[in-house]
């Protein structure tokens, strides 16, 4: 019996498979970065790395050749094999797609596709195991497999006019999430309640579940609400503001606190479209904040502006974090920027992608800027006792600039329930 392929649609029967000559232009692109490198080819296995290039993210390894290289760009798969085919684009799909081998005799498929030597491996994002056994199947190669991560995630810098809209639709999508919350949530409300608002919108919208991030071990929850105090509730994710999480398991994100009249409360959305991340934070109270709070939320939409307009003009990154870092200082928030001490996070703003932590990053040691079609989220926030306060946006740096993918303008930095 066959299933039927035809059910694996977006809303409405949309087709939501990456188009063919994003697949086609992405496996050039890295062939020919593999032969300005001088590798012969890499086989990629990492889930992110395979939708980016085969469209999909089934059980299997994609071998791509260097350019003049002559090797067949092949993927070999597991299961599903007919899913794999679809996904690629069915009978336009720009590599050649085959059932896996048995590991015996994957040499051989090396050779056949092409091969002369080890092929390079994403060691940054592979288990040493799979490492180990991957090289020991093919050994009668020539060479040393290389490691390739760093390769795939510059080429990722970059995102393209098709990237770009999917983004764009992610922001969309996040401003739903944003109004669900605002609509729903109030004083007396619990920080879960209200995320839960906004996860029936994403979910409605197509997320898939996860959201995938690049550092080990780091996982993400993607509705960080954190009413008053529970804002400057230290967690093990590496950000200004993690919140109380739902239990010590998961511990960040929204948890079991209400909403108090007059204190702030930040709240901190990731959305995933078709894979892509929109990430953006905006200010919530139960009547007015004091005159005090909202000094703070100006004095970070004052570094923002900074941010935007340094990274838009190409400035290296390192030298935006510590510009923007010292503009903090003089605004008297060094010790409450992005955390309180020993808890506080160095930067202040994270590329994205189809990862929430991908590079560059507006921090120490990224001493080159935000490439052109470089997608970022800029969030400068400070913590204190009584809790956070900040803004986000995700952005893309054009050759006029910067241009904001998510709410900007179109949604305030503070809304008063």
């Amino acid at each position: 019996m066959s299933w039927d392929a035809g059910r694996l649609t977006g809303p409405d029967g949309e087709d939501w498979r990456v188009p063919v000559s994003e697949l086609e232009e992405r496996q050039g692109r890295l062939s020919a970065a593999l032969a300005e490198t001088g590798r012969e080819s890499v086989l990629v296995d990492d889930p992110v790395e395979l939708y980016w290039l085969t469209g999909g993210r089934q059980n299997s390894l994609l071998l791509v050749g260097a350019d003049g290289s002559g090797i067949q760009r092949t993927q070999w798969v597991r299961r599903s094999l007919k899913r794999a085919r679809f996904e690629a684009g069915g009978g336009d799909s720009p590599h050649v797609i085959e059932a896996h081998p048995r590991m015996g005799d994957f040499e051989d498929s090396l050779r056949a596709a092409g091969c002369t030597q080890a092929p390079g491996l994403l060691a940054g994002k592979v288990p040493q195991k799979r490492w180990s056994f991957l090289t020991s199947k093919m050994s009668g190669l020539e060479g040393q497999s290389s490691d390739c991560t760093g390769l795939l995630f510059t080429l990722r810098e970059t995102k393209s006019d098709w990237e770009l809209r999917m983004h764009r639709e992610s922001g969309a999508i996040n401003q739903l999430m944003f109004e669900a919350v605002r609509d729903q949530g109030g004083l007396g409300h619990t920080e879960i309640e209200m995320a839960a608002a906004a996860d029936e919108v994403s979910r409605a919208a197509g997320f898939g579940g996860r959201i995938r991030m690049r550092n080990w071990p780091m996982d993400c929850d993607r509705v960080v609400i954190a009413a008053g105090r529970s804002g400057a509730v230290p967690s093990y994710f590496d950000s200004g503001v993690a919140g109380l999480g739902a239990s010590p398991i998961s511990s960040l994100g929204a948890g079991f606190a209400r909403v108090a009249e007059g204190e702030p409360v930040l709240v901190d959305i990731v959305h995933v479209h078709r894979g892509y991340v929109s990430d953006c934070t905006r200010m919530f109270s139960a009547g007015p904040l004091s005159d005090e709070w909202l000094q703070r939320l100006d004095d970070m939409a004052q570094v923002r502006d900074f941010i935007v307009e340094s990274l838009g003009k190409g400035d290296d990154c390192s030298a935006v974090w510590d510009s923007g870092s010292e503009m903090v200082g003089d605004m008297g928030h060094s010790e409450h920027l992005m955390g309180m001490p020993p808890d506080q996070a160095k930067f202040l703003g994270h590329s994205i992608g189809l990862e929430l932590d991908e590079t560059p990053v507006v921090a120490q040691g990224f001493d080159r800027p935000l490439p052109l079609s470089g997608t970022m989220a800029i969030e400068p926030k400070v913590i204190y006792p009584g809790g956070a306060i900040g803004t986000e946006d995700s952005w893309v740096r054009t050759s006029e600039g910067m241009e904001c993918l998510t709410m900007g303008e179109s949604f305030p930095m503070l809304t008063e329930w």
